[in-house]
């Protein structure tokens, strides 16, 4: 039986929320979501369709915005933006079953789509249609939809195909991706291909999807390894993945990972403490999920990349989730491998190979009333925080000089969330 996707994507989402609050027509206004505060230097996470036709590139700095446009720039709001998104969610549910939909990001989400064709009477491009205009009724959002014979394709028509229409809605099955989009440059353009395998290939002297399809697949191996598989199925528009596989699937092992970039250059005394911060971040965030770790990594990013990064991963003697155990083995990896000579800006926590907890066994030769001690502590500490907010109860050392995470309890994404 052929199978049908959708791949829906809300247009320019933060910039057309930010419109719609404030009652505005997102295709007539000029408006970039960014945070003032954060200077001219910081990103816009998005700018209205209206800024795009103005030759306004999405995600650029501020001060790259031509002096002779005038705008108004929203701050963001995290907590608004999930708002939409779970709403627009809610639509999709009106619609399909939660199994045959897979949300990929706040803004984008896919559906399959194939067993409801019989039962609304309708093919995939009515389907989308209603959806797009269901949203935009509801809410004031225009989305895109991209339609495919597989969940590559659907990605494809909506990143390439849909941008194109006039209905907002584009399709592909293999034989049109073929005849269309073979060799459409450039090759970053499609899912899965950045700018760095763009390079790669371009150096093979493979500039489109028809190269790579007809490139001798011993090449691709040899400079992809096992990636090549992916290069070598997209190139034809094949894909295997299903929305059902996406939710079956486990991954064997399992990690929580912490990071930040600095506002400013910080030393080697001032990072310590942010390191002290996150380490109890990941501690808490083990306790509560009930897990442990027997593995922790840590990255250090120097201010303008004058030196090369820092840290390593360290196999610790035992599973554990005690902060002042992993805060231990931490800081000695950190004090071992740091630079002290140059400004730090980005810092990096890593607790690898995460277990639950009923699987380790108990050691003889450790106190475990003073583990259960501190991790009952710690449990307490994450129910006043679940209760009360994230800020309602801290460590003397969040107040000190260069300490962040009172700040950014406050944001989401490390955005701002109000």
């Amino acid at each position: 039986m052929q199978r049908y996707y959708l791949c829906i994507d809300l247009k320019t989402f933060y910039a057309s929320v930010e419109c719609v609050e404030r009652g505005l027509d997102p295709f007539n206004t000029n408006l970039v979501v960014a945070d003032p505060d954060r200077g001219k230097g910081t990103i816009c996470l998005a700018v209205s369709p209206k800024m795009k036709m103005l030759g306004v590139k999405n995600r650029c700095r501020v001060f790259e915005i031509p002096p002779n446009i005038k705008y108004i720039m929203a701050t963001p709001r995290m907590k608004k933006y999930i708002e939409y998104s779970a709403n627009i969610y809610g639509i999709y549910l009106k619609y399909f079953s939660k199994d045959d939909i897979h949300v990929y990001s706040i803004d984008e989400a896919f559906m399959d789509v194939t067993n409801y064709l019989k039962l609304y009477k309708v093919n995939a491009i009515d389907i989308a249609k209603t959806i797009i205009k269901d949203i935009f009724k509801t809410y004031g959002i225009t989305a895109v939809a991209g339609i495919g014979t597989n969940m590559y394709l659907a990605k494809i028509a909506l990143d390439i195909t849909a941008k194109h229409s006039s209905t907002n809605i584009g399709f592909l099955d293999e034989e049109k991706y073929k005849k269309e989009l073979w060799h459409h440059k450039p090759l970053s353009d499609f899912w899965q291909i950045g700018k760095g395998i763009e390079r790669r290939l371009n150096k093979m002297r493979i500039f489109d999807m028809y190269d790579i399809a007809h490139t001798d697949q011993k090449r691709l191996y040899k400079e992809f390894g096992v990636n090549a598989e992916y290069l070598i199925d997209h190139s034809f528009g094949r894909e295997t993945c299903t929305i059902a596989d996406i939710k079956k699937y486990k991954p064997k092992t399992n990690s929580i990972t912490n990071s930040q970039v600095l506002f400013e250059d910080y030393s080697f005394e001032r990072a310590r403490i942010v390191l002290k911060e996150m380490v109890e971040i990941g501690s808490l965030r083990l306790v509560e999920s009930n897990l442990v770790t027997d593995t922790i990594g840590l990255y250090i990013g120097y201010s303008k990349n004058i030196i090369k990064s820092t840290g390593e991963m360290k196999k610790i003697n035992n599973y554990t989730n005690i902060y002042s155990e992993l805060l231990r083995e931490f800081l000695r990896l950190y004090d071992s491998t740091t630079n002290r000579n140059f400004g730090i800006r980005r810092i990096g926590v890593n607790f690898a190979n995460v277990v639950e907890t009923e699987n380790i066994q108990l050691s003889l030769f450790e106190n475990q009333e003073s583990k259960d001690k501190e991790r009952k502590l710690e449990l307490a500490l994450c129910s006043i925080k679940n209760k009360l907010g994230k800020n309602a109860i801290i460590r003397g050392m969040d107040l000190q000089d260069g300490a962040t995470t009172i700040l950014r309890n406050k944001l989401i994404g490390g955005h701002n969330s109000e």
